[in-house]
């Protein structure tokens, strides 16, 4: 039988163990760029996926943000008019372990924006991934952070994006493009197929699968056609 002083170590030990497995829960972030008029799928698709992800037992050091563009707007609204909540904004300079910019019909303001670029240039000094949807990769590419690299963009987008920055490697007809940290999609349904293989880089490819199964994107497309986008060893 334990005596009490026993028992007292062994409770003070499951607190401590309680304790630190808070305090070192969801220390990582994965930050996805949200703002008014921003494309649906480009966020949903990311946010389901990482969602799903962070509830497994191997990802729960990871949360999802989404990161607003603008000061004091709680609240966006997408081009679909879906009302999405933001959790952080780039003026609160969130410390992420991967970036996912997202895209809209209109662009431009977002190229003009300064503070946006400077964290971008910030966060790509710090983060361990740098993804986009769509013509999100503009965003990047305007920002400088896609010279030297492998991307694509929207479909039907390539050929403009090579012709504005011809330092970046315009890949076509390819739903997603891995070069080394940077991963890009034509955004839309395969944005799905992109966050999927984020995930694999991250995690793992058998961990990439079980979210793949648990959104039931199995139902829809083979495996497959998310692993022919990982990067061949």
């Amino acid at each position: 039988m334990l005596d009490r002083t026993h028992i007292g170590k062994i409770i003070l030990l499951v607190v401590v163990s309680l304790y630190s497995a808070t305090s070192f829960a969801a220390d990582k972030k994965i930050g996805i760029l949200v703002y008014d008029n921003v494309l649906s799928s480009d966020v949903t698709a990311p946010a389901e996926v990482f969602g799903v992800a962070t509830r497994k037992s191997w990802f729960t050091d990871y949360e999802v943000l989404l990161v607003g563009v603008d000061r004091d707007v709680p609240v966006i609204t997408t081009e679909e008019g879906i009302r999405l909540t933001v959790d952080k904004t780039i003026y609160d300079n969130p410390q992420l372990d991967a970036l996912i910019v997202t895209s809209s019909y209109a662009m431009d303001v977002l190229f003009e924006n300064n503070d946006l670029t400077n964290f971008l240039q910030s966060q790509a000094q710090t983060a361990s991934w740098l993804a986009s949807n769509c013509s999100g990769a503009f965003l990047y590419a305007h920002a400088g952070l896609l010279d030297g690299y492998r991307a694509t963009t929207w479909a039907g987008g390539e050929k403009q994006l090579q012709r504005e920055f011809p330092k970046i490697n315009v890949i076509e007809d390819r739903n997603v493009v891995v070069d080394r940290n940077r991963i890009s999609s034509n955004g839309g349904v395969p944005s799905y197929q992109s966050a999927l293989v984020l995930l694999a880089q991250m995690s793992s490819v058998s961990n990439a699968k079980e979210v793949f199964e648990t959104i039931q994107l199995n139902r829809l497309i083979p495996w497959s056609d998310v692993t022919q986008y990982l990067p061949k060893e």
